[in-house]
């Protein structure tokens, strides 16, 4: 029997429907610079907020509404749980879709138990993904729930903890790869310290590393050729992760010759958290190379801690879309979805309104950012503010033919810099409201 009855398949009616469950502007096989919206955005469900959030918080229990689910740790109930997931990903026209291991099935009184459980749900995954063809965008290990976390993971001072999370992280490898997951990630949410007095940062730091050299390693050893990523995160939980943003994970990775095995997975309300914009965490990882993939959500700026709320805002979108088409596009990572409906949005159709504004939200972002692109207004700006870098001075200083000697030189010669020319921030701001 259905779980949601009452909907039908999102279908894309054009800008001017007024159904809230329709699409206004993802059209999935609409062509933007020679790909496809579906092959840009690359929509991902991700299963721990919409199948299991229950929308507690510290002041109350759960509201959610969700019939399907018998409240149960059972494998049964988690089985059942995979098969609505997969209704909900076809009905809404996701292509992929993303989770922690403790999210699709429980966890047992043991690690054996645990893998137990984890294969008999993943039967049912691979069943639903053959018979849907909704694929595994990337999967991971829950490594910070369970109290034996409490001191970290791969940073834990307790060193059985360490390797009952090598063998946690090795299984959940191995069902990505059994589900031909596209990518791996690896989220420090306890990787961190609370108190430097008790904690031995640089030996925490050499066991994140070894940590990371062994997942690669069991990588080769399998054949999983997936994307390996890192998500930056500043706190919360911890008051201090290693992985604070996009600059120290950049750092960590070629610190640890580790900057061939992963890219990065930037999520918003991790940069706002870290004191970035979610651009600039972008171009910091565009720049190198390194972006991979994106948690698609956005946080409250009133609110000090990871709200995890839908992006709705236009010009987030088209911030986000012009930086990944800058650098590229999305290969193996996507649009990712790590984000809750509200406490009072119970009600299971609320999954379904809040996705539809987030893709749409995308797509318009895609449709801007193009645009912009496109007409090149806005690099014509940017390449007159750095043109002296095309004249001969700055070609010789770029191809590295100049010295602070013959630069002393030049300049005693000369006696002055040239005249700056305005930034116009302003006038681009401006510009880039024409669009939206």
């Amino acid at each position: 029997m259905p779980a949601f009855p009452e909907i039908d398949a999102i279908r894309f009616e054009g800008p001017d429907s007024r159904n809230p469950l329709a699409f206004r502007y993802y059209d999935a096989d609409e062509v933007i610079e020679g790909r496809t919206m579906r092959d840009h955005l690359r929509f991902s469900v991700v299963y721990w907020h919409t199948l299991r959030n229950p929308l507690s918080d510290p002041f109350g229990v759960g509201t959610a509404v969700r019939p399907w689910d018998d409240g149960s740790e059972s494998v049964e109930n988690a089985q059942n749980r995979a098969r609505v997931a997969f209704e909900f990903f076809e009905k809404l026209g996701a292509p992929y879709y993303a989770f922690h291991d403790r999210d699709i099935a429980p966890e047992g009184a043991t690690l054996g138990e645990s893998n137990k459980n984890l294969d008999a749900v993943a039967k049912v995954l691979k069943e639903e993904q053959q018979r849907s063809g909704v694929k595994l965008l990337w999967g991971t290990a829950n490594l910070f729930g369970n109290r034996r976390y409490m001191h970290g993971a791969a940073t834990s001072c307790n060193a059985e903890v360490y390797a009952y999370a090598a063998a946690q992280v090795k299984k959940a490898m191995e069902l990505t790869l059994e589900l031909g997951g596209e990518g791996y990630t690896f989220w420090g949410g306890r990787e961190g310290y609370q108190c430097l007095w008790n904690t031995d940062l640089k030996r925490e730091l050499d066991h994140l590393g070894r940590f990371l050299h062994m997942a690669v390693d069991y990588a080769k050893e399998i054949g999983f050729t997936g994307q390996f990523y890192i998500e930056p995160k500043p706190k919360e939980p911890t008051k201090h992760q290693y992985d604070s943003d996009a600059a120290a994970c950049l750092n960590f990775l070629r610190q640890y010759d580790l900057m061939d095995h992963f890219k990065l997975n930037l999520e918003t309300n991790h940069a706002t958290l870290a004191g970035h914009t979610m651009q600039h965490e972008l171009e910091v990882t565009g720049s190198v190379g390194a972006l991979g993939s994106i948690d698609a959500n956005t946080g409250d700026l009133l609110l000090g801690w990871d709200t995890d709320q839908f992006p709705t805002d236009i010009y987030l979108t088209t911030q986000c879309m012009h930086a990944i088409l800058k650098y590229g596009g999305l290969k193996t990572g996507g649009v990712n979805f790590d984000a809750k409906v509200r406490r009072e949005s119970f009600e299971p159709i609320d999954l379904f309104y809040a996705h539809v504004g987030g893709m749409d939200a995308f797509a318009r972002g895609l449709k801007i950012a193009a645009a912009i692109r496109a007409e090149g207004r806005l690099q014509s700006i940017v390449d007159q503010r750095y043109a002296s870098w095309s004249d001969d001075l700055g070609a010789d200083i770029e191809a590295g033919k100049h010295n602070f000697a013959s630069l002393e030189k030049l300049m005693l010669e000369k006696g002055e810099a040239a005249a700056n020319t305005s930034g116009r921030q302003e006038m681009i701001e401006n510009l880039i409201n024409e669009y939206l």
